[in-house]
């Protein structure tokens, strides 16, 4: 598998163009936003496409840098990933000639690590990078590695790397899990597929976007199916064949719509919303005073900035409060009337992006790691602060959105992993929003 070639192989941080949004807040955002599909469901899919030589065209993938990274990362290995039009891919892995994930994909995105189940049941091998992404607690691949190896992977651990094979088939088994992982479910379900014998899944994560990995699969010619609401049961085949498949909504995009119209006192109508699956998050929302009505496909948000309520909320496994809608709550809490508790159950570090929050006038106490407290409604005031991931990005732009004066937001690079022309769909709103360099920044 070209072990020389690897550890001749050397990793550079390639350069990344430092990239700032300069805000000026204090205006309504007004009118109707479409919501791109979803950045977790669609990375998923394209790693799902290796599982077969026929090709595999996905609709209404988003544009957005990690599919991207995802993209060129199937390319390395030999897959031909044609783009033929905006938001569709055409996937083809009729043969993979390289089956090694460098340091350089994990360092760009988490998700590379979901290429190790499918490539693993299909090739019998590959060599993984440990994974990176944002920084937001230590989210061990264990569960992961650990699930291969009770299907019958060998897998060792060296110099950053797993190496994984498979003597045979994967061999189906009982898998359960001790936490709720959302990516190590799907990495289990692919590998699955292509086992010999049946694999029974437990607790599967429950997220749509795993359900929709599941009707991908299922048009792939996989016999899988969720038994139960935290079961997911998977008969494996020999072979999978080509589908089409339309990716699903993107619920944390929505949501961060959503903040942005009551934020701000707007009035905006979200399309292609995934209402259904944002229940828990949307019962914060009316709780706190926030007018939300659901359409069959629209959300439509009219904003009462000075009149929300204070509330406790904590984040857990869907269907409870997704914890990459805890910043954007968290933004909107800011501005309620009264203490709010915001309890982070998933990762240990979510919480420190507030501290950047702070910076533009919210009254933040960081109790712990998990535990925050929020005093409202705060005066928001422009300011200079830092992404420090994605989410935390997105809702820093929230912020400076509602905020009286000019905001730089340094860190651009991680918004543009996960929204699709995420200040285009500001501006359409009405927002007073450009994106600049940070040279330009520095000398406007």
């Amino acid at each position: 598998m070209g072990g020389d070639r690897l550890f001749h192989w050397e990793y550079q941080e390639p350069p990344v163009e430092r990239q700032a949004f300069r805000i000026v807040g204090g205006r309504k955002l007004n009118g109707r936003v479409g919501i791109s599909g979803s950045k977790n469901a669609a990375l998923k899919m394209l790693a799902a496409a290796t599982l077969t030589g026929e090709r595999c065209r996905f609709t209404n993938v988003p544009e957005i840098e990690d599919v991207h990274a995802m993209a060129d990362v199937l390319r390395d290995l030999g897959v031909v990933v044609d783009h033929p039009a905006p938001n569709i891919y055409e996937v083809a892995a009729g043969d993979v000639d390289w089956l090694f994930v460098p340091l350089e994909a994990a360092a760009k995105m988490r998700a590379s690590f979901i290429l190790l189940g499918p490539l693993l049941t299909r090739f019998g091998r590959v060599i993984i990078s440990n994974p990176g992404g944002d920084r937001i607690g230590r989210r061990p691949v264990n569960l992961h590695v650990d699930a291969m190896r009770a299907m019958g992977a060998q897998i060792d651990y060296r110099n950053g790397y797993y190496f994984a094979s498979a003597p045979g088939r994967l061999r189906g088994t009982a898998i359960s899990f001790p936490q709720v992982t959302v990516m190590g479910t799907e990495n289990a379900m692919l590998a699955a597929t292509l086992a010999e014998g049946t694999t029974v899944i437990r607790p599967a994560a429950r997220e749509p976007e795993v359900d929709d990995l599941i009707e991908l699969l299922q048009k792939m010619g996989a016999e899988v199916e969720r038994t139960d609401a935290d079961t997911i049961v998977v008969h494996g085949k020999r072979r999978l064949r080509g589908a089409e498949h339309n990716v699903v909504a993107d619920r944390i995009e929505a949501g961060t719509f959503v903040v942005a119209a009551a934020i701000t006192g707007g009035d905006v109508t979200i399309e292609n919303a995934p209402c259904e699956h944002l229940g828990s998050f949307l019962d914060v929302m009316a709780e706190a005073g926030v007018s939300v009505a659901c359409g069959r496909d629209t959300i439509e948000v009219r904003g009462g900035a000075g009149d929300y309520r204070a509330q406790d909320v904590a984040t857990a496994p869907y269907p409870g409060l997704a914890t990459d809608l805890q910043p954007p709550t968290s933004v909107l809490l800011s501005q309620a009337s009264g203490t709010s508790n915001v309890y982070e159950s998933i990762f240990e570090d979510r919480l420190e992006w507030l501290g950047q929050l702070g910076r533009l006038g919210a009254r933040v106490e960081l109790l712990d790691d998990h535990h925050a407290r929020l005093h409202g409604p705060a005066a928001l005031h422009g300011g200079e602060v830092e992404m420090g991931d994605l989410r935390a990005g997105a809702s820093l732009i929230l912020a400076a959105l509602a905020a009286d004066g000019e905001s730089l937001i340094h860190g651009a690079h991680h918004v543009r992993r996960g929204y699709e022309n995420i200040e285009g769909k500001f501006l359409d709103l009405g927002a007073q929003i450009e994106h600049v360099s940070e040279d330009r920044a520095a000398n406007p």
